[in-house]
C-alpha cells in the first residue's frame, strides 16, 4: 500500500465515519431516553432515501400513506383514554398531534408538482415525512410497552425491523437507486483528489452534531431530554412527561436517520434492505460508546469508518465481518469490568 492509497482510504473512512457518527448518536439518544435499542433506524434511512428518489421521479411516496395509517392507530390509542375520561380537548389534541401532520403531508405529496420542485425543497419534504414517522412509531409500538424490560423492547425492535423491511420491499421494490450528488466534481488537496460530495457529507454531519450539542445544552427541551436520560423517574417528578421525551427522542432520531440515508444514497446505490447493515455499523459505534457516551460513540464511528475503509482494500469480501468483530473486545472488556464492579460491591 502506497502513501497515496492510504490517504485515499483515510478520506473514505472519515466520510463513512461521519455517517456512522450520526447513526450512533441517534441510537445513544433513543436508548438513553427510552431504553429502546432502535434497530429499525436502518429502515428509516432507506425509507427516506427511496422516498426522495420517488419524489424526484414525480411519484408520491407511499411513506405518506404509512404515516396516515400510523397516525390513525395513534389517534385511536390516545382517543380511547380521552373518551373514557370524557375530555374532548384531549381528543382534539390527539387528532392535531397524530392525524393532522400525516394528512397535510399526504395532501402535499399528491398536489405539489414533485418533480419540478428544487432539490433542497424535495429534501426538506422528505425530512418532514421522516420526522413525523419517528414519533408515530414510538406512540404505536413502544409507548404501550414503556415500562417493559430492555429485552422486551429489543424484541419489539426486531419485530418492527422485520415488518418495515417487508413494507420497504412492497413500497419501493427490490431495485436499488442512487441520488445525485449535492455538488459534483473534486479538488486536489496535497496531491489527492477530494470529492466535493465528501465535504458535504462530513461538513453537514459536523454541523448537525454541533446543533445537537447546542440543543441539549442550551434549550429547555434539550435539557428535559438530558434529565430523562439521567433519571426517568426523577424527570417525571419534575413534570417532564415520559411520553413527550420519547416522542422528541424518536423525532430527532428519525430526522438524523433520514438525513444519513440521503447522504448515503448520494454516494452509493441503496435498496430497501441496505439500511440494515449500515444501521448495524452505527450500532457498533454506539456500543463502543457504551450506549451512553456521545464522545465515545463519535470515536467508535471513526474507528468503524477507518476499519471498513482499510479492510475493503486488504480483504473486501470480509470488510463487514471485520467491522462487526470490533464489537467483541468491547463487549468482553465491559463484561469483565462489570463483573469486577459487582464483586467489589458484594
Amino acid at each position: 500500500m502506497t502513501f497515496d492509497i492510504a490517504l485515499y482510504l483515510g478520506q473514505n473512512g472519515v466520510t463513512l465515519a461521519a455517517i456512522y457518527a450520526l447513526l450512533g448518536f441517534a441510537l445513544v439518544l433513543v436508548f438513553a431516553v427510552t431504553r429502546v435499542i432502535f434497530i429499525p433506524q436502518g429502515e428509516i434511512m432507506t425509507f427516506a432515501a427511496l422516498s426522495l428518489v420517488a419524489i424526484r421521479n414525480g411519484q408520491p411516496p407511499l411513506l405518506a400513506w404509512l404515516l396516515l395509517g400510523l397516525g390513525a392507530v395513534a389517534f385511536v390509542q390516545d382517543g380511547i383514554g380521552a373518551v373514557r375520561a370524557w375530555q374532548p380537548h384531549r381528543l382534539v389534541r390527539a387528532a392535531a398531534v397524530n392525524l393532522l401532520p400525516a394528512v397535510v403531508l399526504l395532501v402535499g405529496v399528491y398536489t405539489l408538482p414533485l418533480a419540478k420542485l428544487a432539490y433542497p425543497v424535495q429534501i426538506a419534504l422528505t425530512l418532514l415525512m421522516s420526522a413525523a414517522f419517528g414519533p408515530l412509531i414510538y406512540r404505536v409500538v413502544y409507548a404501550p410497552a414503556a415500562r417493559a424490560s430492555v429485552l422486551t423492547l429489543l424484541l419489539l425492535s426486531v419485530a418492527l425491523h422485520i415488518v418495515l423491511s417487508g413494507l420497504g420491499l412492497l413500497f419501493f421494490g427490490p431495485e436499488g437507486s442512487q441520488l445525485p450528488a449535492f455538488t459534483n466534481g473534486n479538488f486536489q488537496f496535497g496531491g489527492m483528489p477530494v470529492s466535493l460530495q465528501s465535504l458535504w457529507v462530513v461538513g453537514t454531519s459536523l454541523v448537525l452534531l454541533l446543533a445537537l450539542s447546542l440543543f441539549f445544552h442550551y434549550t429547555l427541551y434539550g435539557k428535559a431530554l438530558r434529565a430523562t436520560a439521567v433519571s426517568r423517574t426523577g424527570a417525571q417528578l419534575m413534570g417532564i412527561s415520559p411520553a413527550f421525551a420519547g416522542r422528541t427522542a424518536f423525532l430527532l432520531a428519525a430526522t438524523i436517520g433520514a438525513w444519513s440515508g440521503i447522504l448515503v444514497a448520494t454516494t452509493t446505490v441503496i435498496d430497501y434492505d441496505a439500511g440494515f447493515v449500515i444501521g448495524l455499523k452505527g450500532f457498533v459505534a454506539a456500543i463502543i460508546g457504551g450506549l451512553s457516551s456521545y464522545p465515545l460513540a463519535g470515536i467508535g464511528a471513526l474507528l468503524v469508518g477507518l476499519t471498513e475503509s482499510f479492510a475493503s482494500f486488504w480483504a473486501s469480501a470480509y470488510k463487514d465481518v471485520i467491522v462487526f468483530l470490533l464489537i467483541i473486545p468491547v463487549l468482553l472488556w465491559r463484561s469483565l469490568a462489570s463483573a469486577h464492579h459487582d464483586e467489589e460491591e458484594s
